[in-house]
């Protein structure tokens, strides 16, 4: 895969040499251009080092409009008032502008980065909702300190896989919970888990990468949530079911990948008082929290369902037996069943080892979470096929 990433006169240029080696660690061969305003922000040298080529400063007899103008997008970032609004109405005074043209006419994907002071940004909207309405993408800036600025190189990344990606789940909608729900005993004390949300987000990554609408229902986590999903917060089981009972209906895809309490408080004693004296001894009583999972196509029969089925040190068979019952109980499309103790795969671990159980097994040996999702989305576009 290679795209053309063109760097305007923003001071958010100084991004670019991290945006390039970011796209180049996921496999993507980058090729840029820069205009003249760029170059008195960074030496090309460095976006030379950040992709590995020469840079494109001037138009040659190599025509290298034409030359690179079908790459598989062109991605500009920054992209200045200047940039936006020549594009808009066709003008081609420099390398950079020429390139959008020609690609325009060629149908290669664009995607625009906005980054400037935020009254420009508001000055030139009907030029950006006119590029919008021709076809080409646009990522919203972060508004804030009186600026629209860059975001962040993560969302930038996951938009460029999105768009050059096979869109597997191009039209989907899929929701994925993830993280740990917090279970309150007081104003200051709760009962929860381990749980961080990196499963969960990876899986809601490779979604989006792969064309779907991604909508995440998050409890605590420890991991960034991108801008280019949807998120609601859902701090208690209680809270997340509430949320899955609005959510559930409008989509097509459900990852239960959030670790739900398996307890609940039969009474919180915030009634008694806000934080509870430590000088004496405390009994809580628990109960069984309502499985969510047991709930998700009574409310939407038709949503492709996945289970997870997380237990502790157990043998492989008994791991599969535990999944088996809990797709029969749930009517779940397929469940993926790790062993907390694995060495490596615990809680809040980069890297797991998983079973995908349906009616057959697939074993997923430790590796990074990032390739079991893509293994949860490959069986997802599997199933709904």
């Amino acid at each position: 895969m290679e795209i053309v990433l063109c760097v305007t006169g923003s001071v958010a240029a100084v991004e670019s040499v991290k945006l390039a080696r970011e796209l180049k660690r996921q496999g993507v061969e980058v090729k840029c251009f820069m205009s003249d305003d760029a170059c008195n922000i960074i030496h090309p040298n460095s976006m030379e080092f950040a992709t590995g080529q020469k840079v494109v400063l001037e138009l040659t007899g190599a025509i290298e409009h034409v030359k690179y103008a079908q790459a598989d997008l062109i991605l500009v970032a920054p992209a200045t008032a200047n940039l936006i609004s020549k594009f808009a109405y066709r003008i081609a005074d420099n390398p950079i502008s020429t390139l959008l043209i020609t690609a325009f006419g060629y149908s290669t994907p664009i995607i625009f980065v906005p980054s400037m002071h935020d009254s420009m940004y508001k000055s030139i909207s009907e030029n950006i909702q006119k590029v919008k309405d021709e076809g080409i993408i646009f990522l919203k800036p972060k508004r804030e300190e009186g600026k629209a600025k860059f975001p962040n190189i993560d969302d930038i990344t996951l938009l460029t896989l999105r768009e050059t990606s096979e869109g597997k789940l191009k039209g989907k909608k899929i929701l994925v919970s993830a993280g740990g729900t917090y279970e309150e005993i007081d104003y200051v004390r709760g009962i929860t888990n381990r749980s961080s949300g990196k499963m969960g987000l990876e899986i809601a990554r490779e979604a989006f990468i792969q064309g779907a609408d991604v909508t995440m229902v998050i409890g605590r986590i420890e991991v960034r949530i991108p801008k280019v999903f949807e998120m609601v917060q859902a701090e208690s089981t209680k809270e997340m079911q509430r949320k899955l009972v609005e959510l559930l209906p409008k989509n097509d895809i459900f990852v239960s990948a959030a670790a739900v309490s398996d307890f609940t408080l039969e009474k919180t004693l915030t009634e008694k008082a806000d934080k509870i004296s430590s000088d004496e001894d405390l009994i809580l009583h628990l109960k069984p929290s309502p499985k969510l999972l047991n709930m998700v196509k009574k409310i939407n029969p038709n949503i492709l369902l996945v289970g997870f089925k997380a237990e502790h040190n157990v043998t492989e068979d008994e791991l599969v037996s535990m999944a088996q019952k809990r797709i029969k109980t749930s009517g779940a499309d397929f469940i993926v069943a790790n062993d907390v103790s694995v060495e490596g795969a615990g809680f809040g671990s980069d890297r797991n080892q998983v079973i995908i159980v349906d009616g057959n097994t697939f074993t997923v040996p430790l590796t990074s979470k990032k390739e079991i999702a893509k293994n949860i989305i490959a069986k997802i576009v599997e199933k709904i096929r």
